[in-house]
Protein backbone atom coordinates (compact mmCIF):
# COMPACT_ATOMS: atom_id res chain seq x y z
CA UNK A 1 0.00 0.00 0.00
CA UNK A 2 2.72 2.56 0.95
CA UNK A 3 4.50 2.07 -2.77
CA UNK A 4 1.06 2.47 -4.20
CA UNK A 5 -0.27 5.26 -2.49
CA UNK A 6 3.22 7.52 -2.30
CA UNK A 7 4.56 6.65 -5.76
CA UNK A 8 1.93 5.84 -8.01
CA UNK A 9 -0.86 8.39 -6.27
CA UNK A 10 1.80 10.78 -5.46
CA UNK A 11 2.97 10.62 -9.08
CA UNK A 12 -0.68 11.64 -10.27
CA UNK A 13 -0.76 14.48 -7.71
CA UNK A 14 2.48 16.06 -9.26
CA UNK A 15 1.73 15.48 -12.89
CA UNK A 16 -2.14 16.87 -12.10
CA UNK A 17 -0.10 19.89 -10.27
CA UNK A 18 2.05 20.30 -13.00
CA UNK A 19 -0.59 20.28 -15.68
CA UNK A 20 -3.11 23.42 -13.89
CA UNK A 21 0.28 25.09 -12.52
CA UNK A 22 0.01 28.92 -13.15
CA UNK A 23 -4.05 28.51 -13.93
CA UNK A 24 -6.76 29.61 -11.08
CA UNK A 25 -6.92 26.80 -8.44
CA UNK A 26 -9.70 24.45 -8.71
CA UNK A 27 -11.38 22.18 -7.01
CA UNK A 28 -10.27 18.14 -8.32
CA UNK A 29 -13.91 17.41 -8.32
CA UNK A 30 -14.46 20.42 -11.27
CA UNK A 31 -11.80 19.67 -12.78
CA UNK A 32 -13.23 15.34 -13.47
CA UNK A 33 -16.48 17.02 -14.10
CA UNK A 34 -15.44 19.05 -17.00
CA UNK A 35 -12.38 17.42 -18.38
CA UNK A 36 -13.04 16.22 -22.00
CA UNK A 37 -10.12 15.45 -23.79
CA UNK A 38 -7.25 12.93 -22.72
CA UNK A 39 -4.90 14.52 -21.62
CA UNK A 40 -2.50 15.27 -18.37
CA UNK A 41 -5.63 17.25 -16.83
CA UNK A 42 -8.35 13.96 -17.41
CA UNK A 43 -5.10 11.39 -17.15
CA UNK A 44 -3.46 12.70 -13.69
CA UNK A 45 -6.84 14.50 -12.27
CA UNK A 46 -8.72 11.35 -13.02
CA UNK A 47 -5.98 9.18 -11.28
CA UNK A 48 -5.90 11.90 -8.03
CA UNK A 49 -9.05 11.95 -8.17
CA UNK A 50 -9.76 8.02 -7.82
CA UNK A 51 -7.15 7.04 -5.63
CA UNK A 52 -8.01 9.69 -3.43
CA UNK A 53 -11.31 8.57 -3.42
CA UNK A 54 -10.20 4.95 -2.81
CA UNK A 55 -8.25 6.26 0.02
CA UNK A 56 -11.08 7.40 2.15
CA UNK A 57 -13.29 4.25 1.19
CA UNK A 58 -10.95 2.14 3.44
CA UNK A 59 -10.01 1.06 7.15
CA UNK A 60 -8.31 -1.65 8.60
CA UNK A 61 -9.87 -4.53 9.09
CA UNK A 62 -11.11 -4.37 12.27
CA UNK A 63 -12.64 -0.96 11.77
CA UNK A 64 -14.46 -2.48 8.69
CA UNK A 65 -15.75 -5.26 10.41
CA UNK A 66 -18.00 -2.51 12.96
CA UNK A 67 -18.79 -0.12 9.66
CA UNK A 68 -22.50 -0.57 8.80
CA UNK A 69 -24.72 -0.51 5.90
CA UNK A 70 -27.02 2.83 6.42
CA UNK A 71 -31.05 1.78 6.06
CA UNK A 72 -30.71 3.90 2.84
CA UNK A 73 -27.98 2.10 1.22
CA UNK A 74 -29.18 -1.57 2.13
CA UNK A 75 -32.79 -0.25 0.88
CA UNK A 76 -30.93 0.78 -2.80
CA UNK A 77 -29.19 -2.19 -2.97
CA UNK A 78 -31.54 -4.35 -2.31
CA UNK A 79 -33.59 -3.07 -5.17
CA UNK A 80 -30.98 -2.68 -7.51
CA UNK A 81 -29.44 -5.69 -6.77
CA UNK A 82 -31.35 -7.94 -4.64
CA UNK A 83 -29.41 -8.35 -1.98
CA UNK A 84 -25.37 -7.23 -0.69
CA UNK A 85 -24.03 -10.35 -1.68
CA UNK A 86 -25.63 -10.46 -5.21
CA UNK A 87 -24.26 -7.25 -5.67
CA UNK A 88 -20.71 -7.86 -4.35
CA UNK A 89 -20.91 -10.69 -6.49
CA UNK A 90 -21.71 -8.71 -9.89
CA UNK A 91 -19.17 -6.25 -8.50
CA UNK A 92 -16.53 -9.14 -8.68
CA UNK A 93 -17.81 -10.16 -11.94
CA UNK A 94 -17.02 -6.62 -13.31
CA UNK A 95 -13.81 -6.39 -11.82
CA UNK A 96 -12.80 -9.74 -13.48
CA UNK A 97 -9.29 -9.33 -15.84
CA UNK A 98 -12.11 -10.37 -18.96
CA UNK A 99 -14.31 -7.34 -17.82
CA UNK A 100 -12.24 -4.97 -17.75
CA UNK A 101 -9.12 -5.20 -19.55
CA UNK A 102 -6.00 -3.86 -18.58
CA UNK A 103 -5.87 -1.07 -16.43
CA UNK A 104 -9.19 0.61 -15.07
CA UNK A 105 -11.36 0.61 -12.19
CA UNK A 106 -15.12 -0.30 -11.06
CA UNK A 107 -17.53 1.10 -9.11
CA UNK A 108 -20.95 1.27 -7.49
CA UNK A 109 -22.53 4.27 -8.94
CA UNK A 110 -25.87 6.03 -8.22
CA UNK A 111 -27.07 6.47 -11.57
CA UNK A 112 -30.38 9.07 -10.10
CA UNK A 113 -33.05 6.03 -9.89
CA UNK A 114 -30.74 3.55 -8.38
CA UNK A 115 -27.27 1.64 -8.13
CA UNK A 116 -25.42 0.66 -11.09
CA UNK A 117 -21.96 -1.36 -11.05
CA UNK A 118 -19.63 0.52 -13.78
CA UNK A 119 -16.19 -0.24 -15.42
CA UNK A 120 -14.08 2.61 -17.04
CA UNK A 121 -10.29 2.19 -17.95
CA UNK A 122 -7.51 4.27 -17.39
CA UNK A 123 -7.73 6.57 -15.16
CA UNK A 124 -11.37 7.50 -16.27
CA UNK A 125 -14.78 7.63 -13.61
CA UNK A 126 -18.27 7.49 -14.19
CA UNK A 127 -17.84 11.62 -13.42
CA UNK A 128 -16.52 12.59 -16.42
CA UNK A 129 -18.80 13.43 -19.42
CA UNK A 130 -18.37 10.90 -22.31
CA UNK A 131 -17.90 7.90 -20.04
CA UNK A 132 -21.13 7.02 -20.01
CA UNK A 133 -24.21 8.09 -21.98
CA UNK A 134 -24.79 10.17 -18.39
CA UNK A 135 -23.20 11.43 -15.31
CA UNK A 136 -22.79 9.12 -12.70
CA UNK A 137 -21.73 9.61 -9.02
CA UNK A 138 -19.46 7.02 -7.42
CA UNK A 139 -20.22 5.75 -3.75
CA UNK A 140 -17.42 3.07 -4.13
CA UNK A 141 -14.61 2.49 -6.45
CA UNK A 142 -11.45 -0.25 -6.44
CA UNK A 143 -8.72 0.38 -8.51
CA UNK A 144 -8.08 -2.64 -11.07
CA UNK A 145 -4.70 -1.56 -12.73
CA UNK A 146 -1.71 -4.63 -11.34
CA UNK A 147 -0.49 -1.79 -9.46
CA UNK A 148 -3.03 -1.55 -6.77
CA UNK A 149 -2.46 -6.00 -6.15
CA UNK A 150 0.38 -7.46 -7.99
CA UNK A 151 2.83 -7.25 -5.30
CA UNK A 152 0.44 -8.97 -3.29
CA UNK A 153 -1.77 -11.31 -5.16
CA UNK A 154 0.41 -11.36 -8.34
CA UNK A 155 -2.15 -12.08 -11.19
CA UNK A 156 -4.99 -13.23 -9.03
CA UNK A 157 -6.60 -10.35 -9.52
CA UNK A 158 -10.30 -11.79 -8.23
CA UNK A 159 -8.70 -12.80 -4.78
CA UNK A 160 -7.54 -8.80 -4.53
CA UNK A 161 -11.01 -7.99 -4.91
CA UNK A 162 -12.35 -10.72 -2.77
CA UNK A 163 -10.40 -9.71 -0.24
CA UNK A 164 -11.04 -5.82 -0.51
CA UNK A 165 -14.64 -6.10 0.78
CA UNK A 166 -12.65 -6.80 4.31
CA UNK A 167 -11.47 -3.00 4.40
CA UNK A 168 -14.37 -1.44 2.84
CA UNK A 169 -15.48 0.98 5.76
CA UNK A 170 -19.70 0.84 5.05
CA UNK A 171 -20.01 3.83 6.89
CA UNK A 172 -17.98 6.02 4.66
CA UNK A 173 -20.26 4.23 0.86
CA UNK A 174 -23.26 5.20 3.09
CA UNK A 175 -22.24 8.60 3.72
CA UNK A 176 -21.06 8.55 0.09
CA UNK A 177 -24.26 7.87 -0.99
CA UNK A 178 -26.62 10.17 1.22
CA UNK A 179 -24.45 13.13 -0.16
CA UNK A 180 -24.74 12.25 -3.96
CA UNK A 181 -28.68 11.46 -3.20
CA UNK A 182 -28.92 14.84 -1.76
CA UNK A 183 -26.67 17.34 -3.83
CA UNK A 184 -26.52 15.77 -7.34
CA UNK A 185 -22.61 15.80 -7.41
CA UNK A 186 -19.89 13.94 -6.94
CA UNK A 187 -18.27 13.13 -3.43
CA UNK A 188 -15.41 15.69 -2.68
CA UNK A 189 -11.77 14.58 -2.06
CA UNK A 190 -8.90 16.30 -0.68
CA UNK A 191 -7.07 18.15 -3.17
Amino acid sequence: MKIHHDLHHGTYVANINKATEGKPAVPILDLMENALDAGPVRNSGGGHYNHAFFWDEMVPPDQAKTSKISPQLQKMIDSSFGSVDEMKAKFEAAAAPGAVFGSGWVWVCYNGDGLEIVGTPNQDNPLMKGVKDKIMFPILGIDVWEHAYYLKYQNRRPEYVKNWWNVLNWDKVSENLAYVVENKKGVSVRD
